[in-house]
Formats: C-alpha cells, sequence, structure tokens
C-alpha cells in the first residue's frame, strides 16, 4: 500500500495502486449496494408494522389516550391539553442520558396555545444501567431532586409524564410491564414488572418531594404527538438516536389486540428486534455479527444494531481493524486505543464526516486513538465513516418506506399525504444522515408525498402533552 509521511494535505485516495483501492472500496461496500436491501426487504417491513399479522413480533399498541384515535387525528378533541395549564414534569429515558423537563402548558397573549419548557440532561452512570432496578430508580429520583432544588419546585406536587423508551406491555395509561431492556440496559429486577410502579417506589424512598406519575409512553409516540401539535397530518413517530423505532397510526380495523373498528390506534413497532428471527442473516457481516456478540443482549435488536448511534462507532472501528489487518491501513499497524472495544465512538464518525476536506479534523481524531494517519488514511477512514452511515440510513429508510406504503394500502388512497415527526441524535447531528434517509425513503414510497418535521424537545414535550390530557381527562371523569 501507498503510505504518506507528509502533513495531512492534499494527497488523495486515488494516489494508491489499482489493486490496493479496489480492494479497499471491496471492503467499504459493507457487502451490498447501498440501494439493495431497502429495494427487497420494504415488503418485510411492511409485515413488521402489521399488529394483527405479528403481534408478538412486536406490534403493541400504546394504549392509553391514543387508543381513542378518531376521525384524522391521533386525538379525539377531549385529547386537546389547552383546556388544562400548569405546570408539568417531564422523565425521558432511553439512553445513556437521562432528561428532566419542566413543561409550561398554557395560552398565549391571543388566546392560543403554548408550551414553555426547561430542562436539564444527567448522564447514567454504567452501575445504574447495568446494576439493580432499585440502583437505576434511585438514581433517576435523585436527579429529580436535584433538578426540582435548582427550580425551587419541590414544593409543588407536579404532574408527571415518563417516556421510557423500551419495549413494555401497557396495562394502563401509567402502568406498563417491561418486557425486556435493550440498547445496553440490564438492570436486573426490571423486567417484567411495572415501570411505574418501580419509579413511584423510588421517589417514595428518597421522601424529600412528591411526584403524581401520570403517564408513560414510549418515546416515538411522545414525539408523535408532540409534532402533530405542529402539523396535524403527523402520524408517524420515529426515533434515530441510541436507538432506532417507529410508531404509527393503525385503522383500527386492522388491530386485533382491541374491539371496535372505528377510527385509529397508535401501534409502536418496535422494530428494531426486526430480524431476531432471521430475517436479516443474508446482510449481516462480520462486523455485525460481532457487535451482536459482543452486546449485552446476543441475538435481540438486530436491526437496531444496524442503525443506532449505540453501535455505529463500534461498526466503524470494526471495518478499520478488517483494514489495518489487510495491509491497508495505518502501515498495517493499529494502536491499542484502536483495538479497543468502544474506543471509536460515533459522535467520531460525525466529526468524521463534517471534515471540511482539509484532513485535519480526521487527523485529529486518529491522533487522540494514538495513531499516525498519512493523508490516505485519513480518506479510508473517512470512506468507512461514509459507508457504515450510509448504509444504516439505507437500512432506516426500508423501514420507514414499508410502515408508509403499508399506511396508504390501508386507507386505499392514490396519493397519501403524510408528516414524520423525527427525533434523536443520529437524525440530526449527524451531517449527511438526514439527507441521505430523506432520499432513499421517497424513492421506495413513490405514491406518497411526505413531511419530516424535526421534534422540539419532542419526547419530553410529548409526555408533558399527554400528562396534561390525562388530568384533564381525570377532571372531566370526577366532575
Amino acid at each position: 500500500m501507498c503510505h504518506h509521511t507528509q502533513p495531512v494535505t492534499g494527497v488523495p485516495l486515488n494516489s494508491c495502486t489499482s489493486r490496493e483501492k479496489t480492494s479497499i472500496l471491496q471492503l467499504l461496500t459493507l457487502g451490498m449496494n447501498s440501494h439493495t436491501l431497502p429495494t427487497c426487504r420494504v415488503h418485510h417491513m411492511e409485515g413488521r408494522a402489521d399488529p394483527g399479522r405479528v403481534p408478538a413480533a412486536g406490534g403493541r399498541p400504546e394504549e392509553g389516550d391514543e387508543a381513542d384515535a378518531e376521525g384524522d387525528g391521533p386525538w379525539p378533541e377531549a385529547g386537546d391539553p389547552r383546556g388544562e395549564v400548569g405546570d408539568f414534569l417531564s422523565l425521558d429515558l432511553g439512553g445513556t442520558n437521562f432528561r428532566v423537563m419542566l413543561v409550561k402548558v398554557g395560552e398565549g397573549d391571543a388566546g392560543q396555545w403554548s408550551v414553555k419548557t426547561k430542562h436539564q440532561m444527567y448522564s447514567i452512570p454504567e452501575d445504574a444501567m447495568t446494576g439493580t432496578a432499585e440502583m437505576l430508580f434511585d438514581y433517576i429520583s435523585e436527579c429529580i431532586s436535584d433538578f426540582l432544588d435548582k427550580h425551587q419546585m419541590k414544593h409543588k406536587k407536579l404532574p408527571l409524564g415518563f417516556t421510557f423508551s423500551f419495549p413494555v406491555r401497557h396495562e394502563d395509561i401509567d402502568k406498563g410491564i417491561l418486557l425486556n431492556w435493550t440498547k445496553g440496559f440490564k438492570a436486573s429486577g426490571a423486567e417484567g414488572n411495572n415501570i411505574v410502579g418501580l419509579l413511584r417506589d423510588a421517589i417514595k424512598r428518597r421522601g424529600d418531594f412528591e411526584m403524581d406519575v401520570v403517564a408513560m409512553v414510549n418515546d416515538t409516540v411522545a414525539t408523535m404527538i408532540s409534532c402533530y401539535y405542529e402539523d396535524r397530518q403527523c402520524e408517524v413517530g420515529m426515533i434515530v438516536g441510541t436507538g432506532c423505532n417507529a410508531c404509527y397510526m393503525e385503522e383500527m380495523q386492522n388491530v386485533e389486540l382491541v374491539e371496535g373498528d372505528e377510527g385509529r390506534m397508535c401501534v409502536n413497532t418496535e422494530w428494531g428486534a426486526f430480524g431476531d428471527s432471521g430475517e436479516l442473516d443474508e446482510f449481516l457481516l462480520e462486523y455485525d455479527r460481532m457487535v451482536d456478540e459482543s452486546s449485552v443482549n446476543p441475538g435481540q435488536q438486530l436491526y437496531e444494531k444496524l442503525i443506532g448511534g449505540k453501535y455505529m462507532g463500534e461498526l466503524v472501528r470494526l471495518v478499520l481493524l478488517k483494514l489495518v489487518d489487510e495491509n491497508l491501513l495505518f502501515h498495517g499497524e493499529a494502536s491499542e486505543q484502536l483495538r479497543t472495544r468502544g474506543a471509536f465512538e460515533t459522535r467520531f464518525v460525525s466529526q468524521v464526516e463534517s471534515d471540511s476536506g482539509d484532513r485535519k479534523q480526521i487527523h485529529n481524531i486518529l491522533s487522540t486513538l494514538g495513531l499516525r494517519p498519512s493523508v490516505t488514511d485519513c480518506d479510508i477512514v473517512r470512506r468507512a465513516c461514509e459507508s457504515v452511515s450510509t448504509r444504516a440510513a439505507h437500512m432506516c429508510s426500508a423501514g420507514l418506506a414499508g410502515v408508509i406504503n403499508r399506511m396508504r394500502e390501508s386507507r386505499s388512497e392514490d396519493v397519501m399525504r403524510i408528516t414524520v415527526g423525527v427525533d434523536g441524535s443520529v437524525y440530526k447531528l449527524h451531517p449527511s444522515f438526514k439527507e441521505r434517509f430523506h432520499t432513499s425513503v421517497r424513492r421506495l414510497t413513490p405514491n406518497c408525498e411526505i413531511t419530516f418535521i424535526e421534534s422540539e424537545e419532542g419526547s419530553g414535550r410529548g409526555a408533558a402533552l399527554v400528562s396534561a390530557v390525562a388530568c384533564k381527562k381525570a377532571c372531566m371523569l370526577g366532575q
């Protein structure tokens, strides 16, 4: 291979020999044409989104106010929070960070509905994620206490909405049984138990504040609800962050788990588990299998592991090690840091692809990993990052296209106009994911006009809006 020792300027990947360049590019195709998977797997994803055909595979309705859907929107008129003003607390647990948010729901000067928010992020320590349920929820309770102290609100008993982004079986709007952990969590004593009950117990143990936990929703549902109040055609919610998931409004006549054929119901697809029964086997590469085998949940959430930010950086690291072993990168020598699992963080993928072209940013990142990259090395690393993130965007587009095509067919519409509310760090922060994803989705949904809107604090705000509706309905029932 050609190696360069001069400063990182101006010598591109094209300076390699034809054989070397061919070998590198073959490795960086990740074993698939970028358009192959979406084309041949869209119909499988349509099946994944079918709550009638595959309820056990993850088509789980979010029971509660969303289930009361009537007409064209996911909320009936009684579900409008505008009549319920006040302060609400929102919690958002779905990845390595935990967010506490104060949401003020009210009316503006002209009588219009308004929402104002303040929030703080807290990192979840590894021992809380992988210890016991009591440890995890005691930590969450500690974060709530800290937030209330800072905002001088410990004296108030606030309604609380809990965004919980893991597979649950909803038994009521404020009761959900955790089916299984994902995204690196494995706190013992939580699976099979009521998550809201665990939170209430932790708050009671702490004893320095009171909270009325009135609702729990999935982050995709909360995102859709939040975006619905910006665009009444929003009937799909999606998260592309640490993990990946989507929800959508299904025709009630297609939902076998509940009675009634009128209106629509929100279905949480939990599509991250797509592939757990072998549907994606032909597309899994050695890197994917290594990531899966070293995860806390081998054999589970395979689709999510191809897309989610928790795994993207590690996939790139494994690709780079393969290139090193083939003597195509870093003179065939990897640093100790590069050989350390998790060392190539997903944020590095975004930073590498954001490089202006002078390769300085790429060089700096690789230097922090104990490497002395040449110009060609920097170019190859960028290609590796682009390959992994592009594949993730196309994989994700297959899922969303399957859901949207199914919705159009169920409604027998020649052309369907729909809005998708999206949240998540990969979608929002990666420099190219969004554009690649949009392009691929639209190519796979030729009879749909799709608008994408980014959720502003969607998960937290959406949970607070659900709480507002729950409080309003409780008051109506009490009258």
